[in-house]
């Protein structure tokens, strides 16, 4: 009997010791977050609640997660309401819901920022009325954009040579659409043409020889007038695969003073660089410098398989206090200096909204630091942030003096499209100071006018100076400028011609000039990331008076023709809304991320805006 109770108590420990083994069971949960219509959210923070263990969702909304059987799964997203799942089954899918509170409870000020920041009493009536920060912005609406006059249409006789360093920045475009998605129509200077054209990737050939860089070309009909023909240049750069890319050097350098408070600021910073982190390697490596007051290392220079490292330093990230942009900048260099990566890729990621006003802050006290870091072999990648105090000017200056790329990250969506799916583009660069020259003929051309680029202007000189900094293209990268022309006898009034001149003549046109049938020549100058003297390739150009061209090029002049009926340009023809939707449809066969649909719809919203 003694023997039977015996085995009866010893069957209930196991039998208990087998339950908690149940209860303390290890599982992987994976699943799907998306909003309320169904639509997946990219970035979304998925956590253990009471360990600090955590991933983010990737570009479908997707997310896998380690935990024990019975954690608390917390789910979150800046703008939504978080959600806790209790962890008892291997897929969870969950879905979130706006958070209309969130925006109240961002309106709130320190004293500290009453008296660093110069709120005047308006800014603050209206954040006494407890109104939200996007209300808020738009009265305290401090943004700064530099202004620069359009390229003028210039005589091949007079100016043969048109030379410019090439533009892979893509900030305005996200920019304007920031303003025109909030219901207001854009600064005219924050359109910036180039880098709304090149935004959008187009399905140029990729190189085949030694050159990491190909030219292709197209003439057709000029959209927004009839009788100028436009000529479009695109280049595209070498592909890599993410996996084969050179072991990364980075430095996260990012603004925690007052200014970058908020959902759409350091929030949106965090995440940001949280989808990046996902996708670093063992052989990476990245270190974290923050400023505000002064310059400080948040995290020293971390293997990138200690992911979970790197995301506890972002997230005890807080913002408050004064901007020592440039003592940041200095520190930031320094750190990538130190942990230097021999044919490596050693880049700097400055995530600010530019609002320096300590230390190094105006514009040509930036340009000279930068430049003074050029030749270190650091590269430079400027990420904007941020809404009412967004100092783009400055951000301008940055990415072309150091070697760098500028984005503005609007949302998350962007964020992912910036460090995720384009990478290489953005963090890896394959051709450095890469500048283009065309020299029209003028038996073919009257006149002809470049499509944006004003900040990128160079003098004909300085195509054959190695010492003259020009652009970056990054692996898989398209870059596409856009010439209009008047072609020689074309009649009526020629836009920035002068009288003829009555001391020399101004044709002077040859026999050989007058028998060719190119219309202009490409010449492109780089040089590889690891050298000082450049390369040179060369295309000519002939116009067969046609309109046979490609979808790339019709939705390239459709962007074109926008971004002048936002500028209001003195260029913009009969241009009209209605022509840039009916043009940019012509060229929606290659869209396979659906940035051009997106982008018709952005002008459908700014039609119904400008009227």
């Amino acid at each position: 009997m003694k023997t039977l109770k015996i085995k009866s108590i010893f069957s209930t420990i196991l039998c208990v010791i087998w339950i908690s083994g149940l209860s303390a069971q290890s599982l992987t949960v994976t699943g799907t977050v998306t909003d309320e219509n169904n639509r997946p959210l990219i970035g979304a923070n998925v956590s253990i609640e009471k360990s600090r263990k955590g991933t983010v969702t990737n570009e479908h909304g997707k997310y896998s997660i380690e935990a024990m059987q019975g954690d608390i799964i917390r789910f979150s997203y800046i703008g939504y309401k978080t959600q806790k799942v209790k962890a008892n089954r291997k897929i969870i899918d969950v879905k979130l819901y706006p958070d209309n509170n969130l925006l109240m409870e961002e309106c709130v000020i320190t004293s500290d920022e009453v008296s660093n920041r110069a709120i005047s009493s308006k800014q603050m009536a209206v954040r006494s009325l407890g109104m939200p920060a996007l209300i808020y912005d738009r009265y305290a609406n401090r943004e700064e954009y530099s202004h620069n006059a359009e390229n003028r249409f210039k005589s091949p006789v007079k100016d043969p040579l048109s030379t410019f360093s090439i533009d892979v920045d893509a900030a305005s475009y996200s920019n304007i659409r920031r303003f025109i998605n909030q219901g207001e129509m854009p600064p005219k200077d924050a359109v910036r043409i180039e880098e709304m054209i090149n935004y959008f990737n187009y399905n140029y050939p990729k190189p085949t020889g030694n050159d990491p860089v190909r030219i292709t070309t197209e003439v057709g009909i000029c959209p927004w007038n009839k009788t100028h023909r436009l000529v479009q240049i695109g280049l595209k750069a070498r592909e890599i695969e993410n996996q084969n890319l050179p072991a990364s050097n980075f430095v996260f350098l990012i603004d925690v003073s007052g200014s970058m408070f908020g959902p759409t600021r350091l929030e949106l910073v965090k995440s940001s660089l949280r989808l990046l982190v996902n996708n670093l390697r063992e052989k990476d490596r990245v270190a974290i410098v923050t400023y505000c007051g002064d310059a400080r290392v948040a995290l020293p220079s971390t293997p990138g398989n200690e992911k979970q490292k790197i995301k506890d330093a972002l997230e005890t990230l807080t913002a408050g206090g004064s901007t020592a942009g440039g003592a940041g900048i200095k520190e930031a260099y320094r750190i990538a200096q130190k942990n230097f990566i021999a044919q490596g890729n050693n880049r700097i990621i400055l995530c600010t909204d530019g609002d320096f006003n300590v230390g190094a802050s105006s514009e040509t006290e930036l340009e000279n630091l930068i430049e003074s870091k050029r030749k270190s072999g650091i590269f430079l990648t400027v990420l904007g942030y941020g809404m009412g105090n967004y100092k783009d000017n400055k951000m301008q200056i940055l990415a072309q003096k150091g070697n760098g790329n500028h984005a503005y990250i609007d949302n998350i969506q962007e964020a992912n499209k910036v460090l995720v799916n384009e990478f290489g583009s953005t963090m890896y660069a394959v051709a450095k100071d890469v500048k283009l020259q065309v020299e029209f003929n003028p038996a073919k051309v009257q006149s002809y006018r470049l499509v944006g680029y004003e900040t990128r202007i160079l003098n004909d000189e300085d195509f054959n100076d190695d010492t003259k900094d020009a652009g970056e293209m990054g692996a898989g990268h398209t870059v596409t400028a856009l010439y209009e022309i008047i072609p020689t006898g074309t009649p009526g009034n020629i836009p920035g011609s002068v009288d003829p001149l009555k001391y020399q003549s101004q044709t002077n046109v040859n026999a050989q000039t007058s028998n060719s049938s190119e219309l202009l020549t490409v010449k492109l100058r780089y040089k590889t990331p690891e050298e000082e003297k450049s390369k040179k390739i060369e295309k000519s150009v002939t116009d067969m008076g046609k309109d046979n061209v490609s979808p790339d090029f019709r939705f390239a002049s459709a962007v074109a023709m926008f971004a002048q009926l936002l500028k209001d340009s003195d260029f913009k023809g009969e241009a009209t809304y209605d022509k840039v939707i009916e043009t940019a449809n012509k060229g929606l066969s290659f869209d396979p991320e659906g940035y051009r649909a997106e982008f018709v719809r952005l002008v459908q919203r700014a039609k119904g805006l400008n009227k």
